[in-house]
């Protein structure tokens, strides 16, 4: 599978020659392409064998001003939110572990989140120390309450992850790190994307919708893509598990993600993972 959440290539025209020297070492490949690369679904279809609509995800481009950008509701709560909490760029992400792995451990707890989306604490070290990470951090009278992650290539700051503590939630810290998210990525790159919604289709009663959606002018499609690269043992395995009219990619792993909840690593799918929760 690839990369969680998504798929990412220096040089997308390069694609098609990579799958074609995995062929016979893999069974398959299924990614979500990020919907931000240099491809057309010309090029998804000529390098997989399912190229499916995934997620929209909710843009903000920084070149229009912020007021047109953010929902009336959205700025209203933010600024509320900031009268109690104060938020900062972590100058140095690491140093916010400890912090993060509390904040986001409740989260988990609180949504019965498990497997991929879980992480660990040294993965969590891994993603705070990788270049392009940027950190904010919500306090209130000291103390932590909600921290936001994202990551930056080139001209698009990807919100990889929002977490609060229950203090948080009460004072929706959640908007006032998104509405400073705004201020500090003003000037240094050309768009935010938010993610979507839960589930693989957009549901205008989706908290997450709402929510992100109120941060965005503009939306941007991801693929989920799929690619038999071993079609005979494709076949046996899916044969064996009794799979063969699955509608699931890859067939033989319909019903892992279940089965493996609370493991430390889950198969990706073809309905997907939600990224984060919406705040309360």
């Amino acid at each position: 599978m690839g990369c969680y959440p998504l798929f990412a290539c220096r040089d997308w025209s390069g694609l098609p020659a990579d799958l074609k020297e995995l062929e016979g070492e893999l069974v398959s490949v299924a990614l979500v392409a990020d919907p931000f690369g240099s491809y057309d679904k010309r090029l998804l279809d000529e390098c997989f064998d399912l190229v499916s609509p995934f997620k929209v995800h909710f843009v903000a481009d920084l070149a229009a001003p912020v007021q047109t950008i953010v929902s009336k509701h959205h700025h209203k709560y933010a600024l509320k939110a900031l009268e109690k909490v104060s938020v900062r760029v972590c100058p140095e992400p690491l140093k916010l572990l400890d912090e993060w792995a509390c904040l986001y451990g409740a989260l988990t707890q609180r949504h019965g989140i498990g497997g991929i989306r879980a992480f660990s604490r040294t993965v969590f070290a891994r993603q705070l120390a990788t270049p392009g990470v940027v950190a904010l951090q919500a306090e209130y009278q000291g103390v932590t309450v909600a921290a936001n992650l994202f990551f930056v290539q080139g001209q698009i700051a990807y919100d990889h992850l929002t977490a609060s503590s229950l203090e948080g939630y009460r004072l929706r810290a959640s908007y006032a790190l998104k509405w400073c998210a705004l201020q500090h990525f003003r000037g240094k790159v050309r768009w935010i994307d938010w993610g979507g919604g839960a589930g693989a289709t957009i549901d205008p009663g989706d908290g997450l919708t709402v929510f992100k959606s109120g941060w965005a002018q503009t939306t941007r499609a991801a693929y989920f893509c799929g690619k038999i690269l071993d079609a005979t043992r494709y076949r046996e395995i899916t044969r064996t598990k009794n799979l063969e009219q699955s509608r699931w990619f890859p067939a033989y792993r319909e019903g892992e993600y279940s089965r493996n909840a609370n493991a430390e690593e889950t198969p990706l799918q073809s309905t997907g993972p939600a990224r984060d929760v919406p705040p309360e």
